[in-house]
């Protein structure tokens, strides 16, 4: 009986609890336009193109932004290399070798205007300027730096068993030069000018850049594959990208912690029609005699990224050994432009590959420019080139839509002096290329930004290198597997290749029909389709699991693969 009093209680005071709610009233909600089902104005979903072609510029475009949202350095370059597992096939572009009429190819992968200055006359009494002084001053120790020169190589020459050709003899001879030059011309201007206190100078640095470039006509394979697709043959001769690989090593080159200042404007950098006027070099490279290679896609400046080094390109010295290699025939104009080619190039690849550590690459665009300054000798003839990037986007459809260009300007070959006699003396020495060369290191970084605006595609000032990751294991799978695609190493297993039986008895006659299919090509494998993370993991011995020994899930080490 107690119980079911006190039942009834409680239910009673339930029942007297659901009235008072139910009589409160409850405030209506107010209703905004975007809760609404209705609008003002109609709002219509993005109709898409569903097209083949449509389809795959989307998925690019995708992957770019993928790219651009990577917080480090190390991450982007693995995201460019993940779509091939044995590397890409490139044009090899180096600075060693420069074909005939090589300058439009040269401006149409680089989307540079060239801009030639005459060579600058001498002076006047009346237009000497505040720099007389200082060439004065200079002058006696460069002389007696080439003289020094000369005579440490002819008797390094005379230590030889065997003396080189005439391209290495030069290139020696050039190192020789440009290092007591440039030990000379610091000495000189460091205690007036104080930035060159701050210099940082790399010998024999190795420069290395990766680029897509587009506008050029397919190559048959791809014309005859598309065609034989009904969905791609309207599109079979369409215009593709190449991807181009640079390769270099100036004689020494001079970093700074800031950038040069600019000398084009913004206004006359994005000039549509100025871009359109470029030489477009549409045909294979090859045809010029450039060669192609596979590689994985690298950018390296000459040193490794870090946050408080000198990461801005201030001057490099190029070698124009090669130039003996060239046949006569090739004239003295071409002679010239090959010259400017490589003054193009090298300057182009060497910003390229700094920009890529401050998180920009070939498919995520500049937000400033960047600058620096190339000189092109073989220790008597000296060219002086300044170069501004303005531009990397040269794939797809941005080589005919892209407003910015890039600019080079620069000088015909000059002599710093006629020769060294038999005396060893220096005859003929000409102010006028000391001067101009004087004037490339008094010109002053005096451009400084912040680091927001300096690396506006990083994780933040926490994350921008993949040292800053706390997780230790992160931190050294991006590093050695960044590292390891830099150092251009071959992979652990070679690509995959087809002997010469295999195509006359298995590819071009089947009469192995009963031979069981093993082989990559029999089971419709294509090795260059596959990707930087389709490998077998890391094993993981069991005393070594964090989970335990009976761990299954930790049998294998974690990659991290952006």
């Amino acid at each position: 009986m107690l119980t079911l009093r006190r039942g009834e209680q409680l239910r009673a005071r339930l029942n007297a609890a659901c009235r008072r709610y139910l009589s409160v009233k409850a405030e209506p909600k107010a209703v905004t336009v975007a809760d609404a089902e209705y609008t003002a104005e109609p709002e219509y979903p993005v109709i898409r193109d569903l097209s083949y072609k449509s389809r795959k510029l989307q998925t690019a475009a995708e992957w770019h932004e993928q790219i651009r949202q990577l917080p480090t350095v190390e991450e982007k370059m693995i995201k460019v290399n993940m779509p091939r597992y044995y590397g890409y096939k490139v044009v090899d572009l180096n600075d060693t070798k420069i074909p005939y009429n090589a300058l439009p190819l040269t401006q149409h992968y680089t989307r540079t205007v060239l801009e030639e200055l005459p060579t600058p006359q001498a002076k006047t009494e009346d237009k000497k300027d505040d720099l007389d002084a200082t060439v004065k001053m200079a002058r006696d120790d460069i002389i007696e730096a080439l003289e020094y020169a000369h005579d440490v190589y002819k008797h390094q020459l005379q230590l030889m068993a065997t003396p080189p050709d005439a391209v290495k003899r030069e290139q020696q001879l050039t190192q020789i030069i440009v290092e007591l030059v440039n030990r000379s011309a610091l000495q000189v201007l460091s205690a007036d000018y104080g930035h060159l206190n701050e210099v940082e100078i790399d010998y024999n640095p190795r420069h290395e850049a990766f680029w897509a470039v587009g506008g050029v006509d397919p190559p048959k394979n791809v014309v005859k594959s598309k065609e034989g697709r009904p969905w791609q043959k309207d599109d079979a001769h369409d215009s593709c990208d190449r991807l181009v690989q640079y390769t270099g090593q100036p004689y020494l080159a001079l970093r700074h912690r800031h950038q040069l200042p600019t000398w084009k404007s913004p206004e006359e950098s994005e000039n549509l029609t100025l871009a359109q006027q470029l030489p477009r070099f549409k045909i294979d490279a090859r045809t010029l005699g450039y060669s192609t290679k596979y590689q994985h896609a690298v950018n390296v400046p000459g040193y490794w990224p870090s946050a408080n080094a000198p990461n801005f390109g201030m001057l490099s010295f190029q070698s124009r050994a090669h130039l003996q290699l060239r046949p006569k025939s090739c004239g003295e104009r071409d002679d010239l432009e090959a010259l400017h080619a490589l003054a193009i190039q090298s300057s182009y690849a060497w910003l390229l590959a700094q920009a890529n550590y401050h998180g920009f690459n070939t498919y995520n665009e500049l937000t400033y420019p960047w600058n620096t300054q190339t000189v092109i000798t073989n220790g008597r003839e000296w060219s002086f080139y300044e170069y501004q990037l303005n531009t990397l986007l040269v794939h797809g459809a941005y080589v005919d839509t892209n407003p910015r260009v890039n600019f080079c300007r620069g000088t015909a070959p000059q002599p710093l002096y006629a020769e060294i006699s038999t005396e060893g003396k220096c005859v003929d020495f000409n102010d006028n290329t000391l001067r101009q060369l004087l004037e490339l290191y008094i010109r002053a970084p005096s451009i400084r930004r912040t680091a927001d605006e300096l690396l506006p595609y990083m994780g933040g000032p926490a994350l921008r290198r993949a040292a800053d990751y706390e997780n230790a294991e992160q931190r050294e799978f991006l590093e050695h597997t960044f590292k390891h695609l830099a150092s251009k190493r071959p992979r652990h297993l070679e690509l995959p290749e087809v002997y010469m039986w295999e195509k006359i008895y298995k590819i071009d006659n089947k009469t192995r029909a009963l031979e069981a299919r093993r082989r990559f090509f029999e089971r419709d494998i294509n090795p260059w389709r596959r990707t930087l993370d389709q490998h077998d993991k890391v094993y993981v011995p069991k005393a070594e699991r964090p989970g335990g020994r009976k761990n299954r899930e930790g049998r294998f080490k974690k990659t991290y693969y952006p």
